[in-house]
């Protein structure tokens, strides 16, 4: 039976991104459940694949600082963009923060599989189990049976099951007796009490807002929804969101003080810089009247505070079908930080989505994933 240098298992974005920096003299297989490589990678972006942001910081993670600190030490941001570069990837930066393949995400996938031509591409393989024996690891798939001196698994989190995401890089994990975090929704909208439903009334307008949750602030664009509320600024906030109240201040550029003491005759609905229809909604939710600027007495101001901080607790998330990512995974404390190596499994790795680190929208969880699975490589090199 042939012995591959190394299995990994997924074919996504880190999994293709550690096969293409080991070194082409060793027998690498790259296994996944679909029959076509980084479907996730594909859809990504409206297709257009966000890989990376302008400004990439711990405090746009939920994870190990120190792990972290340590990955991207060794691949950055500033390198990430270089080997973009380098393989010819035209990106665009919107709103001067977010990197996006140019033309199609296609770009980025046919790079990695051009780095990827002296691996073994194994599809269309439901993954069953990983055993070790002696020096090595045996793969048992519904098809097929393989051996490997080291294996990665770089299998994502539960969120895309169309795409064939599950859980299984966690089970591989347990069955060696590494300890996880199951997985949860994260990046996902947010469900709403009853006090909240007048929301779901403005399905599809969105505004800016600065969302406060866990002492975290984000400001960003807010979609409201049928099933609640959406949008960045929601999907992010959803990462720290566990249970208990958030706090969203719907004019973030503006003091309605201010704006209500301007406004003369006008109606406050009116001097508020938002859809008619959601300055309304939102008045009504403080139990404040619309009038005229010039008749809002002095005690009314207060209530008007509320719009800078109108505080409630979602009911849960839209779950794992409308999430873009997974939060939890393997514990990072059981990872070398040098290598991302099992401490007690000498020759079995996590990179990516199923290691307990998730980025806020924006292109940190791609940037997680090319880093991890490039400092992988290199230590597996």
């Amino acid at each position: 039976m042939k012995i591959y240098d190394v299995l990994i298992l997924g074919a996504g974005a880190s999994g293709l991104m550690c096969a293409g920096n080991l070194a082409k003299k060793m027998q690498v297989g790259i296994i996944d459940v679909n029959e076509k490589p980084a479907k996730k990678l594909k859809i990504s972006g409206g297709g257009k694949c966000n890989i990376t942001n302008n400004s990439v910081e711990l405090h746009n993670f939920d994870g190990d600082a120190a792990l972290l600190t340590s990955v991207f030490k060794k691949f950055s941001k500033e390198k990430l963009l270089d080997f973009l570069e380098r393989s010819r990837i035209e990106l665009e930066l919107r709103k001067g923060r977010y990197y996006f393949c140019k033309n199609s995400s296609d770009d980025i996938i046919n790079v990695l599989l051009r780095n990827t031509k002296n691996a073994e591409m194994i599809l269309g393989e439901k993954i069953i189990e990983v055993t070790k024996e002696g020096e090595l690891f045996e793969l048992r798939t519904d098809k097929s049976v393989r051996k490997a001196k080291r294996v990665v698994v770089a299998t994502g989190g539960e969120s895309f099951k169309t795409l064939g995401a599950s859980d299984i890089g966690l089970q591989i994990a347990q069955s060696f007796g590494v300890k996880i975090k199951k997985f949860t929704p994260a990046l996902v909208g947010l469900t709403l009490q009853k006090e909240q439903f007048w929301m779901k009334e403005l399905s599809g307008l969105s505004c800016l807002v600065e969302i406060k949750v866990e002492e975290r602030s984000l400001r960003e664009e807010m979609l409201f929804a049928h099933k609640g509320v959406s949008g960045p600024a929601v999907l992010s906030a959803s990462l720290y969101w566990k249970k208990g109240d958030i706090s969203i201040d719907f004019l973030p550029s503006d003091a309605i003080e201010e704006l209500a003491k301007k406004g003369g005759k006008k109606l406050l609905s009116s001097v508020m810089p938002l859809p008619k229809r959601l300055a309304k909604a939102l008045l009504q939710a403080i139990e404040m009247k619309d009038k005229e600027c010039t008749k809002v007495q002095k005690e009314e101001l207060a209530k008007l505070a509320k719009l800078h901080n109108y505080t409630f607790a979602p009911a849960g998330n839209f779950g794992f079908t409308k999430a873009e990512v997974s939060r939890g995974g393997v514990v990072t404390d059981e990872l070398n930080k040098e290598s991302l190596e099992s401490k007690e499994v000498k020759g079995l790795y996590f990179i990516g989505e199923v290691v307990d680190i998730t980025g806020e929208l924006g292109g940190y969880n791609f940037q997680w994933a090319f880093s991890s699975a490039y400092v992988c490589a290199k230590a597996i090199k």
